[in-house]
């Protein structure tokens, strides 16, 4: 099944021309595998949220702003040091993994691939971050932002 995954095209394309650039800034997309809504839970929600700034942080990576959907993950991540970002997403995907399994053994959470956007010098950061942080109201999860308990940014 692993190998079938590896010759959709749509994994392969997302990894082409990916570059990873220390001191770069990348907002990231995971999804959930079928892109269940297994973060309604509100106890997986938790247990992954718990560790997503401490996995990027073991890569020498800092996650400036983050928000967990019912069915993935954005994220912009600043690259501190010479560190692959897959290496980067893989850490930090991993380690949600583990800590929703310690409460549900045995589940599927993410897909394989991942998606990601490298931000150009002129994009602006913090509407980017606003951005990502609304997604929740766009969705039709809450009125307020501050109404959502899955989210964090380093300007609060």
């Amino acid at each position: 099944m692993v190998a079938d995954m590896d010759k959709k095209p749509g994994h392969r394309a997302l990894r082409a021309g990916r570059i990873s650039q220390q001191n770069g800034i990348y907002l990231v997309t995971f999804v959930t595998q079928e892109r269940r809504p297994i973060f309604r839970d509100f106890h997986l929600a938790c247990a992954a949220c718990a560790t997503f700034a401490g996995s990027a942080n073991q890569e020498l990576a800092t996650l400036l702003a983050w928000v967990l959907m019912p069915d993935h993950f954005h994220g912009l991540i600043r690259l501190d040091a010479n560190r692959p970002l897959p290496r980067v997403g893989q850490r930090m995907k991993s380690a949600a993994s583990k800590a929703c399994r310690a409460h549900q053994p045995g589940i599927a959470i993410w897909a394989r691939a991942f998606h990601d956007h490298a931000l150009r010098k002129d994009e602006d950061l913090r509407h980017a971050a606003r951005y990502l942080i609304a997604n929740p109201i766009r969705a039709g999860l809450v009125e307020h932002v501050h109404d959502y308990p899955f989210w964090d940014a380093v300007w609060l």
